[in-house]
C-alpha cells in the first residue's frame, strides 16, 4: 500500500531546501539605480531612502566600481541637474551629469553595463514628464522629439542601453529612429512599458527633485486598476522596437509580471521602487520586521513572478550580504 506523500521531506535540512529551491536569486540579475548630481565629492544621503545617496560623477563612479566588484553587472543612471527649464533642454547636454557619468563609469568599470533613464521630469522646471501646452497639458509629440535627442546624447556618451520612462505614446519608435539615424543601430532600448501612476514613487521624487509643481501624472502613467491595458502598452512598445521591458512598481504588479512572462520572450525587468524599499527600511528600523529577510523575500517574489531582472535600491545590500 502506498504511503501518503510527505511534502516536508525536502525541507528537513538546509542542503535539501537549497536543492529543492525553485527560484534562484543572484546578484547578476540586479540593476542598481544611481542618482547623479552636479559638483564634486558629493555623497548626500537621501532622507527618505536610507542608504541611498545623491552622488557627484566622481562618487557615482566609485560606487559603480564597488557595485561591480560585488557582482552587480549594471547601473541605471538618473540625472539631477542644476539647470532646469520648461522644455528640459539640459537632458541632451553632453555636460549633463548622466552624460559625464557614463564615460567615467565605463572607464572605471569597463565590463559594467551602463543604462540610462530617459525622461524629462528631472530636467523641467515644472517637474512634469513632458513639454506643456498653454493649458498645462502635455504635448506628447513635441515631448518625444526631446526624448529622442536625450537618448541619442546618452548613446553618444557611451551608454550601453537607454530606458525611456516617460510613458508618452510612440516614444519607443521615435527613439529607435533617432538612434538608428545617429549610427547607434545596435544600442538596445529597455522600455518602461507598464508604469503605473503609483504612490510608491515618493522617495524617488525626493532623490531626483522631480515632484510635479502642480497637477499629477495620471494622463500618461497607468491606472493601477488596469491589467489588460498593461499588456496593450507592453505589446505596443515591443512592436515599436523595445528590446526589453520594465514593469513598475514591481510588488503591486506581480500579477502583471506573471501575465507578461507568458506573452513575450523579451527580458522583463521588475522595478522594486523607492517606496517599496523605504517601507522595508522604516519597518526594520523600528524593529517591526527583519529587514534582511524582508529584502530577500521581496526580491525573490519579483523573480518568482517571472522577472529576469530586478532594478532595486537593495542591490548593494543584497550583494554585500551574499559575500559575508
Amino acid at each position: 500500500m502506498n504511503q501518503p506523500h510527505r511534502n516536508r521531506r525536502l525541507r528537513t535540512c538546509p542542503a535539501l531546501r537549497t536543492l529543492a529551491r525553485e527560484t534562484r536569486l543572484t546578484t547578476d540579475c540586479l540593476i542598481a539605480p544611481l542618482f547623479v548630481v552636479e559638483g564634486t565629492n558629493v555623497r548626500r544621503e537621501i532622507s527618505s531612502l536610507p542608504g541611498v545617496f545623491n552622488l557627484s560623477v566622481d562618487k557615482a563612479t566609485e560606487e559603480a566600481r564597488l557595485l561591480f566588484d560585488l557582482g552587480i553587472p549594471a547601473v541605471l543612471l538618473f540625472g539631477v541637474p542644476e539647470h532646469r527649464d520648461a522644455t528640459g533642454t539640459s537632458s541632451a547636454s553632453p555636460q549633463a551629469p548622466v552624460q559625464r557619468a557614463i564615460a567615467a563609469i565605463r572607464a572605471a568599470a569597463p565590463d559594467m553595463a551602463v543604462i540610462t533613464d530617459v525622461c524629462l521630469c528631472e530636467y523641467t522646471d515644472h517637474g512634469h514628464c513632458g513639454i506643456l501646452r498653454g493649458d498645462a497639458t502635455i504635448d506628447n509629440d513635441a515631448t518625444i522629439e526631446v526624448l529622442a535627442r536625450a537618448a541619442v546624447s546618452h548613446a553618444d556618451a557611451g551608454a550601453h542601453m537607454v530606458a525611456p520612462s516617460d510613458m508618452m505614446d510612440l516614444r519607443v519608435a521615435a527613439i529607435r529612429r533617432a538612434l538608428d539615424a545617429a549610427g547607434h543601430t545596435e544600442l538596445p532600448i529597455m522600455s518602461y512599458a507598464a508604469k503605473y501612476a503609483s504612490c510608491f514613487y515618493g522617495p524617488f521624487r525626493d532623490a531626483a527633485q522631480s515632484a510635479p509643481a502642480f497637477g499629477d501624472r495620471l494622463s500618461h502613467q497607468m491606472d493601477p486598476a488596469n491589467a489588460r491595458e498593461a499588456l496593450r502598452e507592453i505589446l505596443t512598445d515591443i512592436d515599436e522596437g523595445a528590446d526589453a521591458i520594465i514593469i513598475k512598481p514591481a510588488l503591486p504588479a506581480l500579477d502583471i509580471i506573471r501575465t507578461v512572462r507568458d506573452q513575450t520572450l523579451l527580458p522583463i525587468a521588475g522595478y522594486n521602487v523607492s517606496g517599496e524599499y523605504a517601507m522595508v527600511k522604516a519597518a526594520a528600523a523600528r524593529g517591526w520586521i527583519d529587514g534582511e529577510r524582508a529584502m530577500i523575500e521581496t526580491l525573490t517574489a519579483i523573480r518568482r513572478a517571472g522577472a529576469d531582472l530586478i532594478i532595486t535600491y537593495f542591490a548593494r545590500e543584497y550583494a554585500s550580504l551574499r559575500q559575508r
